[in-house]
């Protein structure tokens, strides 16, 4: 057996759990108490691990703190880690995303609120902007989604570090082949609905909430839409949906499993501004033949009714076990393929990230 991390997000602070031997996750007291932590990341390639969190300062605004002890002790760099370049007029809002890279050892990518790409080459400590995202022409027509203008999602390729993807909202999906120096919408066959007849399956512009990728099939992209679930067999190069027989094709996070890349979950919720689970009950859902068909996983999971949803950053699936958050405060893993739940933390605060690993 293998000792286990679990790292939380809330809009209060980040919770660290702690599995030794595949037992119960034990939490420890909260780190950046009162501070929003949005994103954080396990390093898992250099001698010793590394966490990575995305915090809020509040008034004096977003950064990155890292930790090479597990937490016992954090360090930030002496400038911004992350900053806009003067001549882009842009200030950092939110890191939304933190990615180490599978292909190169100390390559760590950012993803960032006002729509923005970094890149960093020390393992997190700093981080420069990736120009050929900021400069392309279309970014000038992205408009913020509900969340904002949000780059949410990173996608490097586990063996080629000149290919990656990137989902903006409501952008839509982007890939680069030249390591970031030119990239190309992705988005053919997203249907968004919002937009008039005729005119519903535009170049870019869609509200993208997720994209996911396993490393063992790379061409393989899993999509969460404002208004669908889709597949791209082709590193989006298009798309087809695959969410007509869930009970909702609403929702925000979508994960793969670990070892099974035709195996995807997601958490339907009602498409409507409630956004709360389907029939307020609390249900994942799981296919294992890459969204051909769809199987609901309740079991251990609340009976009663749930008013609560699921982030987009706040389930994760790993070779640790399947977690999410809910916006209500509690945390809920599985270690057998989501067949079973059991409650790993609750009344925290707003759960916005989480992530997991073996150690």
């Amino acid at each position: 057996m293998h000792d286990a991390i679990l790292a939380v997000g809330t809009r209060k602070g980040l919770f660290l759990a702690r599995s030794a031997d595949g037992g119960p996750f034990e939490v420890e007291p909260v780190h950046f108490s009162t501070i929003g932590v949005p994103s954080v990341a396990i390093d898992t390639r250099g001698p010793a691990p590394r966490l990575l969190a995305g915090i809020e300062y509040g008034h004096f605004g977003p950064s990155v703190m890292r930790s090479d002890d597990l937490g016992a002790t954090w360090q930030e760099a002496d400038k911004p880690p992350i900053a806009f370049p003067e001549h882009t007029g842009a200030t950092l809002e939110r890191v939304w995303q933190l990615l180490p890279s599978p292909s190169e050892p100390d390559v760590v990518w950012a993803g960032v609120e006002p729509g923005a790409l970094f890149r960093s080459e020390d393992r997190g400590a700093t981080f420069s902007l990736v120009e050929g995202l900021w400069n392309h022409p279309h970014r000038a027509q992205w408009h913020p989604g509900g969340g904002g203008l949000c780059l949410h999602t990173v996608l490097p390729h586990p063996t080629d570090p000149k290919t990656v993807g990137i989902a903006v909202s409501t952008g839509g999906f982007y890939r680069s082949t030249d390591g970031g120096t030119s990239w190309e919408a992705a988005n053919q066959g997203i249907r968004a609905p919002f937009l008039p007849e005729g005119s519903q399956y535009p170049e870019f512009g869609q509200c993208v909430h997720k994209v996911a990728m396993h490393p063992a099939r790379p061409e393989r992209l899993f999509l969460q839409h404002h208004f669908g679930v889709y597949r791209s067999d082709d590193f989006g190069g298009s798309w087809t949906s695959i969410g007509d027989s869930l009970p909702s094709d609403f929702g925000f996070p979508v994960v793969v499993h670990p070892e099974r890349p035709d195996t995807i979950y997601v958490f339907p919720l009602q498409a409507d501004m409630d956004r709360t689970p389907v029939d307020h009950r609390c249900r994942v859902f799981r296919s294992d033949d890459a969204g051909g068909s769809w199987q609901e996983l309740s079991t251990g999971l609340p009976e009663d009714p749930v008013h609560s949803s699921v982030l987009r950053d706040a389930m994760c699936a790993t070779p640790a076990g399947i977690f999410f958050g809910t916006r209500d405060g509690e945390v809920y893993g599985s270690r057998d393929d989501g067949e079973t739940w059991s409650l790993v933390a609750r009344h925290l605060p707003d759960v916005l990230s989480v992530r997991a690993a073996l150690l």
